[in-house]
């Protein structure tokens, strides 16, 4: 199980090299506040100076410090200096360049913060990675985080105490994290912001362990016997007490290893009971121990996790294609294939089905059937046309003569008027179908040709083509079925079966009423005998608005009798009466008793009489049965033009307009220019599938050789 702790280290450097963090392994952070001893606990555990030192706050970017073990024979050289030594380190920054100066190293994390955080004592949250090959370490590998502060000094910002705080929860959330939690024995624990934070993320304490630093400088007559006992604030890890150097030991040089022998014998001397259970050497086996068992219980979940991941960017490397090697073959592939999606969309074949609303050829199905047959069920056979019109157009094509019968020529004004009202809900229909085959193209780059994401300048061209073809079919369409509606126009087939039916109808029904009207007639008119000259005066009848001039609503007309005829406003007697009294016909006037029709008003309401009545009814049946009829046919008609003169010619059409446009030598260079986005996606992705294949193979190992 020893051999647990290098395997993490292993897999550490496998994802340094990807700067990848999507991996949580197994680690200590070190967490206390600002100067509570922090890096002296690091030092001690490396048994060298290689933390910077001085006032306020100094570790401004986490340290990812891993202790390797090595032989004692083994030795390093130097590749700039060609000096020797059994102690060296590696940072990943550097590559592959050894350090066996630690006053070397130390500058070195200096400059590396200062380059990144700034010298305005800022801080980062780009870790540095430290690795130490050491006989004298175990194999360890720590965080060391900014220390908590409360106050901003210097040109810290207001926010340094929330950055700070947000910097180590960052870390110490991770599950398969041990927080070394760091409190001088000098402060009350109660106090101590290293175990609340802790508590924050680990509140049952699984992986929390106490480290109380500056045993040697409680005041007198007080000792740290039941904070080392655990009776004032228990860790389930435990506590471990340890004293480090003092800035004046650090002042003189005192090395690491005389630290630790004076520790011992303070120690022995102050906690003779608790000497073995404390100090640096119990704390370094003690987290080997922790680190080793954590990782153990943690490698499970960890190789399930990178198994995941590799599954993951396997499909999503897919997804990004391979470099293109033959350029002539993948234009042609790639044109073909999206002609092929276009088609196939069309059809409702695609691979990739939209489940969130229509498209493609269902939703040209539902503009057909939906949009544009609502859309003519809506359109009134009579709208716009008052019985007024109507009358007036029959007045109107009846010329100077009173007419005996309805003409046929205000019938055909009028029908051809409401048929022109289908023209423009048909051409409508043309663009809602054209917008859609617009939005096909979009859905194809988006679901179905995601290698088009890979070459830009190729999708705007191909996007360009199929725009420019649409637009060029899209006048010729509506020519169409300008045609159909003209065509309806051009020829009214009164002759038509359906409308033949429907005026062999309409006349029975006259018919009918008719001879109802003849069979009441000598009951509903008694003839009035002061008249001898055979002409009945028309009385009006409640039973029978026909006879009595009522209009369709039941309102009667005027009497036609001679009474009526004396005093109706609309009868010439009428009008004669009035004129009497007309301006300029006054005494003397040589117009005296004649009439000014000129100033005559026309009324512009008035009711109709029974054969005007009559006559509009019919032609009010007439126009909608026969509209009826050519709404049918064009609800019928222009889907098919639009289905052949769009649809079906730009399916046909797609590839061969595709190729005989980009597939020209002179455009495969630029065309096919990848993005470098994409590029560096695929880099970046491949890199870290490789990554994620080489931390399989070593979990793998780890079965094999018993060590799990």
């Amino acid at each position: 199980m020893e051999a647990l702790i290098p395997v993490v280290n292993k897999l550490q450097d496998v994802f340094n090299t990807v700067g990848a963090d999507i991996i949580q392994l197994p680690q200590i952070a070190v967490v206390g506040t600002q100067s509570s001893g922090k890096s002296s606990v690091l030092e001690s555990l490396v048994g060298r100076d290689l933390l910077p030192r001085g006032t306020g706050i100094v570790t401004r970017r986490p340290l990812i410090l891993q202790l390797v073990h090595v032989d004692a024979g083994d030795a390093r050289k130097n590749d700039d200096t060609g000096r020797q030594g059994e102690e060296w380190g590696k940072f990943l920054h550097t590559k592959n360049k050894i350090f066996t100066d630690f006053d070397e190293i130390r500058q070195e994390i200096e400059n590396e913060t200062e380059r990144l955080s700034g010298n305005n004592k800022g801080i980062s949250d780009e870790p540095i990675h430290l690795k130490i090959f050491s006989p004298h370490v175990v194999n360890l590998t720590l965080v060391d985080l900014p220390g908590i502060t409360k106050v901003p000094v210097g040109d810290q910002p207001k926010d340094i105490e929330v950055q700070i705080r947000d910097l180590i929860l960052k870390h110490i959330s991770n599950p398969n994290c041990i927080i070394l939690a760091v409190t001088a024995a000098n402060t009350d624990m109660a106090t101590s912001e290293a175990l609340k934070v802790a508590r924050e993320v680990d509140p049952d304490g699984r992986r929390t362990l106490a480290v109380v630093t500056k045993l040697d400088l409680m005041d007198a007559g007080t000792d740290a016997m039941d904070v080392l006992m655990g009776r004032v604030i228990p860790v389930k890890l435990g506590l471990i007490g340890v004293v480090n150097r003092s800035q004046l030991d650090i002042n003189n040089r005192k090395s690491v290893a005389d630290s630790i022998r004076d520790e011992y014998v303070f120690l022995q001397k102050k906690y003779p009971s608790l000497a073995n259970r404390n100090g640096t050497k119990y704390l370094a086996k003690t987290l080997n121990r922790l680190l080793m068992h954590h990782i153990r219980d943690c490698l499970p979940e960890l190789k399930t996790r990178i198994n995941v991941l590799a599954a993951q960017y396997q499909s999503l490397l897919s997804s990004y294609g391979e470099p293109v090697e033959d350029q002539s073959a993948t234009l042609l592939q790639l044109i073909t294939k999206f002609a092929s999606e276009y088609c196939n969309t069309i059809e409702g074949t695609a691979k990739y089905i939209e489940t969130a609303e229509l498209c493609g050829g269902a939703r040209i199905c539902y503009i057909f059937h939906e949009t544009f047959g609502r859309t003519l069920e809506s359109v009134d056979p009579l709208g716009g046309l008052s019985t007024i019109d109507i009358l007036t157009a029959i007045r109107n094509a009846t010329g100077p003569r009173p007419s005996l019968f309805v003409p046929e020529v205000s019938f055909e004004l009028l029908v051809k008027k409401q048929v022109k009202r289908l023209e423009e809900p048909s051409l409508r229909c043309v663009e809602l179908v054209h917008e859609e085959m617009q939005r096909i193209i979009q859905h194809c780059s988006n679901y179905s040709t995601q290698e088009l994401q890979r070459f830009p300048k190729l999708h705007e061209a191909i996007v360009e083509v199929v725009t420019s073809l649409l637009r060029k079919r899209l006048p010729v369409t509506n020519e169409m079925v300008h045609n159909l509606v003209a065509i309806e126009l051009a020829y009214i087939n009164t002759k038509h079966p359906d409308f033949a039916d429907a005026c062999g109808v309409l006349n029975n029904n006259i018919e009918e009423q008719r001879r109802n009207r003849m069979r009441e007639l000598p009951a509903a008119v008694p003839r009035d005998k002061s008249v001898g000259r055979g002409l009945a005066a028309p009385t009006v009848v409640s039973g029978d608005p026909t006879a009595s001039g009522a209009d369709m609503d039941g309102a009667k007309a005027p009497a036609a009798g001679p009474q009526g005829e004396q005093d109706g406003a609309g009868t010439w007697r009428g009008m004669l009466k009035k004129g009497e009294d007309a301006p300029g016909s006054g005494p003397g006037s040589p117009l005296k008793g004649a009439i000014n029709l000129l100033d005559v008003p026309v009324p512009v309401a008035r009711k109709l009489s029974s054969r005007e009545q009559r006559d509009c009814e019919v032609i009010e049946r007439l126009i909608k049965s026969y509209f009826l009829i050519v709404r049918k046919n064009i609800q019928d008609s222009v889907p098919k033009a639009v289905m052949h003169f769009l649809v079906n010619h730009v399916k046909d059409s797609l590839q061969s307009e595709l190729v005989g446009q980009l597939y020209k030598s002179g455009l495969l260079n630029d065309l096919l220019t990848e993005s470098e986005d994409m590029a560096q996606r695929r880099k970046e992705s491949a890199d870290m599938l490789q990554a994620l294949q080489r931390a399989s193979q070593v979990i793998a190992e780890i079965r094999e050789t018993h060590l799990w």
